[in-house]
C-alpha cells in the first residue's frame, strides 16, 4: 500500500482537485484507493455529498479512539462511493479542536499511522488530503505517508507558502526514521500569462529537480466536475487537466487503473 499526502501551507493551491483526480485516476474494480480528508474545512468530504458540519465517523473518531486508549481502527469509518474501489474517510469540523484537546498529549502524532496499518492490505493507494496550517493533523499526515505531494500555484504568492511547507517538513524529516521523499507540482497554470511563466520559472529556479518538470493547467473542467461530485476522469476523460495529472501519475510510481490505461491508449 503506498501512502500519499498533499499538501501545502497555502489554500487555494488545487490540493482537493489533486487528492480527487488522482484518487479517480487510480481506481478501479482491479484496484482500491482511499481517500482522507484531514483537513477540518473538509473539502474532500463535501466534495461527495457530505456535509463536514454533521459528519460523524470519520478522521475524528481515531483520534476519539486514542484519546480513551484504544488503537486507532478505521473499520466501520469508511464510507463506499459511488465510484469502483474508490471509498473515503471523512472530515469534520471537529478536527479543528484537536490541537487544543490533544496537541500536548504524546503519541498524537502518530495516530493516522496506526490506523493505515490496520488497513494496509485492504487498499493499494491511500491520499491524504491536508489541512494549510502545521497542527497535529499535518504531523500525523507527514508522519503517516511515503511520498508528500505538493501543489503550488504558479504566482509569486503562492511561493512563501511552499517556503513554510518546506521548512515543516526539514522539521518533520527529524523525527522520522526515514527520509520522506516530495514532489513538488506547478498547478493552475495559466500559459497565457506572462506572471504565471514567471512564477513557474522561479519556481523550477529556487527547487530544481524536486519539481514536477510538467505543470497541472488552469482547466474551468475541474469546477464542472466538483458540482457533479465526480472525479472529472470519469467525466471528460480526455480533459486536458486529467491527461496532465495522468502524466503526473506515471512521474511518481503510480499505475492507473485499467479501464483508465485502456481510455488513455485509445
Amino acid at each position: 500500500m503506498k501512502v500519499w499526502a498533499v499538501a501545502n501551507q497555502k489554500g487555494g493551491v488545487g490540493k482537493t482537485t489533486t487528492t480527487v483526480t488522482l484518487g479517480g485516476l487510480l481506481s478501479g474494480p482491479e484496484q482500491r484507493v482511499l481517500l482522507v480528508d484531514v483537513d477540518p474545512h473538509g473539502s474532500l468530504t463535501a466534495y461527495f455529498g457530505h456535509d463536514p458540519e454533521t459528519a460523524t465517523r470519520g478522521v475524528y473518531e481515531l483520534f476519539s479512539q486514542c484519546a480513551e486508549g484504544a488503537d486507532p481502527d478505521p473499520n466501520g469509518l469508511i464510507r463506499e462511493t459511488r465510484f469502483p474501489g474508490l471509498d473515503l474517510l471523512t472530515a469534520s469540523t471537529a478536527l479543528a479542536t484537536l490541537d487544543r484537546q490533544l496537541g500536548t498529549r504524546s503519541g498524537m502524532g502518530l495516530v493516522l499511522r496506526h490506523a493505515l496499518e490496520k488497513i494496509s492490505e485492504q487498499y493499494d493507494y491511500v491520499l491524504l488530503d491536508c489541512p494549510p496550517m502545521l497542527g497535529v493533523l499535518m504531523v500525523n499526515a507527514l508522519a503517516a505517508c511515503d511520498e508528500l505531494l505538493v501543489p503550488v500555484q504558479t504566482e509569486f504568492l503562492a511561493l512563501k507558502g511552499l517556503e513554510r511547507m518546506i521548512n515543516t517538513l526539514k522539521m518533520v524529516q527529524k523525527s522520522r526514521k526515514s527520509e520522506l521523499a516530495y514532489r513538488i507540482i506547478p498547478t493552475l497554470f495559466d500559459r497565457r500569462t506572462r506572471a504565471a511563466h514567471e512564477a513557474l520559472s522561479e519556481l523550477r529556479r529556487l527547487y530544481g529537480d524536486d519539481v514536477w518538470p510538467g505543470v497541472i493547467p488552469v482547466d474551468t473542467k475541474f469546477r464542472d466536475a466538483s458540482s457533479a461530485g465526480q472525479p472529472l476522469c470519469f467525466m471528460i476523460p480526455d480533459a486536458r487537466g486529467v491527461l496532465a495529472y495522468s502524466d503526473l501519475l506515471e512521474a511518481i510510481g503510480g499505475r492507473l487503473s485499467e479501464p483508465h490505461e485502456r481510455r488513455r491508449r485509445g
